[in-house]
């Protein structure tokens, strides 16, 4: 079952650069937001990965702009694990406006980390039912 998650953004004037557009690196903000909304939505928790002792840093980003968003603008992030292979997860993403317009796509890839020596520990191992859910919601 594949799983993409939905969230209406809000475009503050202060997302915007001098071009009155969305500064290009407030996508990675909004790419974060879908991100912790769909970690949410499945019923887990980075502040409880915190927690229990361990971040999940961006090891990879990419992004692709297409069309710019603008102040007051209606827009939507929608997120979706691309890749989960027990080490490394990718998230997949596409920025949309009110239209449906495709304006940013990319994808994040992530690694968990141990927070008392950044060491990488296995996501499979660690939380296992959270990479099985990940298992059964990836893009196929």
């Amino acid at each position: 079952m594949e799983y993409v998650h939905k969230l209406e953004l809000k475009i503050d004037y202060a997302d915007t650069d001098m071009m009155a557009v969305v500064y290009h690196a407030n996508y990675l903000k909004f790419f974060e937001r879908g991100r912790t909304a769909l970690i949410e939505d499945i019923g887990y928790s980075y502040v409880a990965m915190e927690e229990e002792g361990y971040f999940a840093p961006v090891y990879d980003v990419q992004a692709t702009y297409k069309k710019p968003l603008r102040y007051g603008d209606k827009a939507y992030v929608k997120t979706w694990v691309d890749a989960n292979d027990g080490i490394k997860t990718v998230y997949g993403y596409r920025i949309e406006n009110g239209d449906g317009d495709l304006c940013v796509e990319g994808s994040t890839t992530h690694i968990i980390v141990s927070k008392e020596n950044f060491r990488p520990k296995s996501f499979k191992k660690t939380f296992p039912e959270w990479f099985q859910k990940y298992e059964e919601l990836k893009r196929k």
